[in-house]
């Protein structure tokens, strides 16, 4: 029994965390900059970020590694220190969740790699499984609860992802979500029915979907996997809202803490068991659904 499933076990719901980029964008990251530099340059901003979703009744905190492997940092000439970047993501994490009083799960995040695999692209299957092995070992020598693979397109490096984590660690808990922005699909064509199908038969312990263009959309990914899958724990992390560009030309998401509140309802009540945000969310929003979510749940 892993400390995600007991949890499980002791609650219909679970709140994760929110959006990580948008938070240390309003904390001076300059766009187009790698963020898991800062856990190692900036590590008490990264921490106070955590610490906020913490205080906000967040239970499952994400790493600030999303793009640590070897392929998106390589971008920014920094693929020689996966190790050391994802390590120190984990150990802040985990730092600010045992300040907390350590009741909260650590899970190390791994995003898309960047690449697209074959055939479609030149990533080859066991060089993808390699680089999130390197990843997943900086993640777990850092002490990480469980990996949550997330924002991804492709159920082929979703499975090279999962690979490499158990390379690592043959036990590890591990979360998987696909976004479905594009008319319902990833943008690699894949269905909610077929991903929670397929990726329900990998051994993970949770499913679901995260980003995309907003709840409403959201509603429907987790509507249809619990059509198919009712027995499986899903994941619903949206974005607030669909993304907009505003007048100054930056992305902005309009949902405010009230709608998420609403969101977190639906998707409660759509059959999801782990909830949270992403892009565009802050503490506050997590706050307010936690608030619907105990009051429900009461």
């Amino acid at each position: 029994m892993s400390r995600l499933t007991d949890l499980l076990a002791q609650s219909p719901v679970l709140l994760a965390d929110g959006a990580m980029g948008t938070m240390l964008f309003a904390a001076g990251l300059e766009s187009g900059a790698p963020p898991e530099l800062w856990n190692v340059e900036h590590p008490d901003r990264v921490r106070a970020v955590q610490r906020a979703y913490l205080q906000a009744g967040s239970q499952i905190i994400l790493t600030n590694t999303f793009g640590g492997s070897r392929y998106r940092l390589g971008m920014h000439g920094l693929e020689g220190r996966v190790f050391e970047l994802n390590r120190a993501g984990a150990e802040i994490a985990r730092a600010e969740v045992n300040a907390a009083g350590g009741r909260a799960l650590v899970a190390g995040d791994m995003g898309p790699s960047g690449e697209i695999l074959m055939p479609v692209g030149t990533l080859e299957f066991d060089d993808a499984v390699n680089a999130f092995a390197e990843q997943a070992q900086g993640l777990i020598a850092g002490g990480v609860d469980l990996i949550w693979i997330e924002t991804m397109a492709d159920l082929e490096e979703v499975r090279a992802a999962i690979e490499g984590a158990r390379r690592v660690a043959a036990d590890i808990p591990i979360v998987a979500t696909m976004t479905f922005d594009t008319k319902g699909r990833t943008m690699m064509g894949v269905t909610p029915e077929r991903a929670v199908q397929t990726i329900s038969r990998w051994g993970v312990i949770a499913t679901g979907g995260n980003c995309g263009n907003g709840p409403d959309e959201m509603l429907h990914v987790i509507q249809k996997m619990h059509a198919v899958r009712p027995d499986v724990i899903l994941v619903s992390k949206s974005n607030a809202g669909k993304p907009e560009i505003g007048e100054d030309g930056k992305v902005v998401y309009r949902a405010g803490p009230e709608e998420m509140a609403r969101y977190a309802i639906e998707m409660k009540n759509a059959g999801a068991r782990i909830i949270g945000g992403c892009c565009g969310s802050s503490p506050a929003h997590l706050q307010a659904m936690a608030q619907v979510l105990v009051e429900k749940s009461n």
